[in-house]
């Protein structure tokens, strides 16, 4: 392979090696080690079963020895990239942008409900903790972990448990979402139907801010209504209403690896403070309403302004 025809793009996150794309724009190569292989190998499964994402094109060893995979672009423009680039000084994301958010979920969500995962024994339980890195939590935040939180996980769980189990992203978000598919699938695994994809606007919110953008409870509406109507289509259930459940593990894994070790970085222990916020928030609606409307959790900025006043821990 030629590496003059590739552009260095980034390293990768969370993981070894880089990320490039060929001088006409049309394919990326990435390169990792066993992880980058497994993805690999998982996205070659999914494309065959319709799941909206790159194709692999090639995949090898690099000359000193490292994995390489190549995949076709699908654009180089995120939904997280659009929104950043369209505020115009403010902080709606335009309506294209929501909507375009739909579409691509509810093909995933379509594709994933035609392609059901028979479960194992403790399946369930095995993806909340996964996903909501819940033994991490618990050692960082040991006086979150109470037979109250326990209570709710477990209600959680019981909900899901008719749910169907499917192939999942795991990260899945708007930097992960482009008009053509879903992008970056190291952290695949099993989740229950609709994980992936229903709180993509919702999370937006566990963010505090930092992002610059947020989704009206018009625009949110309107995506999770799309994705019922594709759940009804292939299940015969509105998939929306398992939203509560999948909002707690995402509070759960938002405030994973969390804890700061340096006592004099005040910025990492006013953001962990705020998601162990968040996270007893999203705790207290889920008890009392079966469901977390994210619409009522603090910004960053609004959570400071109170954690200096006194008015919280």
């Amino acid at each position: 392979m030629n590496e003059n025809n590739w552009r260095f793009v980034k390293k990768r996150t969370a993981a070894d090696g880089a990320v490039y794309v060929s001088a006409d724009g049309t394919r990326y190569r990435r390169t990792g080690g066993a992880e980058l292989q497994a993805e690999a190998q998982f996205q070659r499964r999914i494309a065959d079963l319709d799941y909206p994402v790159p194709h692999v094109l090639e995949e090898g060893v690099t000359d000193d020895g490292h994995y390489y995979v190549v995949e076709e672009s699908l654009g180089d423009q995120t939904l997280h990239d659009w929104a950043v680039a369209s505020l115009n000084g403010g902080r709606a994301l335009h309506d294209d942008i929501t909507d375009t958010a739909a579409q691509v979920a509810a093909r995933l969500l379509r594709a994933q409900a035609a392609h059901r995962v028979q479960p194992a024994r403790g399946s369930l339980r095995q993806w909340l903790e996964g996903a909501g890195f819940t033994r991490n939590v618990f050692q960082e935040n040991p006086d979150l972990d109470t037979t109250r939180t326990r209570a709710a996980l477990d209600h959680a769980l019981d909900r899901l448990v008719t749910v169907p189990l499917v192939r999942g992203h795991l990260d899945y978000g708007l930097p992960n979402v482009l008009p053509a598919g879903v992008i970056d699938w190291q952290h695949h695994g099993l989740v229950p139907l609709g994980y992936d994809v229903l709180p993509a606007l919702e999370i937006i919110a566990f963010k505090g801010g930092s992002k610059g953008y947020t989704a009206s409870p018009g625009q949110r509406h309107r995506y999770l209504a799309a994705l019922d109507d594709a759940s009804l289509n292939t299940t015969g259930q509105p998939v929306s209403q398992n939203l509560g459940a999948y909002l707690l593990a995402k509070a759960l894994f938002f405030l994973a690896l969390m804890r700061p070790t340096d006592p004099s970085r005040t910025d990492k222990h006013l953001k962990w403070q705020y998601r162990r916020h968040l996270f007893t928030k999203g705790l207290e609606q889920y008890e009392h309403t079966g469901t977390v409307d994210t619409a009522l959790l603090p910004a960053l900025e609004e959570f400071a302004a109170g954690h200096s006043a006194g008015d919280h821990p």
